[in-house]
């Protein structure tokens, strides 16, 4: 695929994701799933776009094993790291867990280059995708600062509006909620 940049990705929304290394258990089954999920996150215009401390030969071997195994494509590129460079930058490289594994770390980059959230895992446990989509488009929706996502929020239902911020504004409000719940359907 060639060079690859942030400044690639920016004016849409990007996950920069890394895994602990190429032809593993857990990274297999989540490889998979992405790139099953990949058409929702596209949908969300947002690119994925992977990294690891293993070499381009090593990825291009193991995205056609998983073809051939599961049969299904990786649309997305994986960033080589041997250096460890790009990881470290990034605060991918777990301290003392390995001299040469990234975390399961997962970084929601804004369309104007901002981390908006990070996840890690540990080195046993897959991270959901399905999570990753929510998180994703609660994100998004309050990306303008005009409503919360509540806990466990999906697209559809009710948003929570911001506390207000001064006597006038709490003086202001009309209805049965409390001043410190209220909510919005999400439109």
């Amino acid at each position: 695929m060639g060079d690859v940049s942030l400044r690639d990705y920016r004016g849409r929304w990007l996950i920069l994701f890394s895994h602990p290394a190429d032809f593993t258990p857990v990274c297999t089954s989540e490889f998979v799933a992405l790139a099953r999920a990949a058409d929702a996150f596209a949908a969300q215009d947002c690119a994925l776009l992977g990294l690891s401390v293993d070499s381009l030969y090593s990825h291009l071997a193991w995205i056609a094993a998983i073809r051939e195994r599961f049969g299904v494509a990786i649309p997305f590129p994986i960033v080589e790291d041997p250096s460890m460079a790009v990881g470290a930058a990034y605060g991918m490289i777990e301290t003392g867990a390995a001299d040469s594994a990234s975390v399961r770390a997962v970084y929601f980059i804004d369309p104007e280059g901002v981390i908006r959230a990070m996840t890690w895992y540990p080195l046993s446990v897959g991270r959901s995708v399905e999570e990753m989509l929510r998180l994703l488009s609660a994100l998004r929706r309050t990306a303008a600062g005009d409503v919360l996502a509540p806990e466990g929020w999906r697209p559809g239902q009710d948003l929570l509006l911001p506390a207000p911020q001064d006597a006038t504004a709490l003086a202001d409000l009309h209805g049965d909620e409390p001043w410190f719940y209220r909510r919005r359907p999400d439109a």
